[in-house]
């Protein structure tokens, strides 16, 4: 079996809903332990290193938004002023990061078997109207694209989590340092993993 640690952050809007108890219970009742938390007003520093700074980057996410307008028959030139999905990403990091300064963010570092992959399924898809019942974002929001586009703002969505068990390490390390991060066995364990409690 693969153990792994995750992180995830619960962003303004899901502080700001009380949403916090709610959020983190859901990953407990899956058997994923809690290593480490913070409660934070996060900086523009740590902001801008979150998200990446590649061209790839931004093209990845400038193409989703142009991707998303085409699917509604929007114009995306109309918003943005231009069409080029590398400006277009700039545009929306820029939107990030004065969004997860809003408020407080609450950090979670969460550790358990596959726990990237299990953590992005609680997720749920990142845009909201495409995530299942029964998930974070499913459950709890339900923004568009083009409505938070058209007020010049990134996509309210809730909670951040890591997408690959790299991406992960980068993450936690950029947000914890290694004194912020406990090593414990849970009682839980042996039921969910058949391993003896010393």
């Amino acid at each position: 079996m693969n153990k792994q640690r995750t992180l995830i952050f619960i962003k303004p809007d899901g502080v700001q809903r009380g949403l916090i108890g709610k959020i983190v219970s859901r990953f407990e009742q899956v058997g994923l332990k809690i290593v480490g938390l913070k409660f934070i007003f996060a900086s523009k520093e740590k902001i801008i290193a979150h998200y990446p700074e590649t061209e790839a980057w931004f093209r990845k996410v400038g193409q989703r938004t142009l991707t998303n307008y085409a699917k509604k028959g929007l114009d995306a030139k109309k918003i943005f002023k231009i069409d080029d999905p590398v400006e277009i990403g700039k545009i929306i990091k820029g939107w990030l990061i004065n969004y997860l300064q809003e408020s407080p963010i609450f950090l979670m570092v969460l550790e358990g078997y596959d726990c990237v992959e299990t953590v992005r399924k609680l997720c749920g898809e990142t845009i909201p109207a495409l995530a299942l019942a029964g998930t974070i974002r499913g459950d709890f929001s339900h923004d568009s694209i083009d409505l938070a586009n058209e007020q010049n703002r990134p996509l309210r969505n809730v909670i951040h989590a890591s997408e690959t068990p790299e991406e992960a390490k980068k993450e936690i390390n950029l947000w914890f340092s290694q004194n912020e991060l406990f090593d414990y066995e849970r009682a839980d364990e042996r039921f969910m993993y058949g391993k003896k409690i010393s």
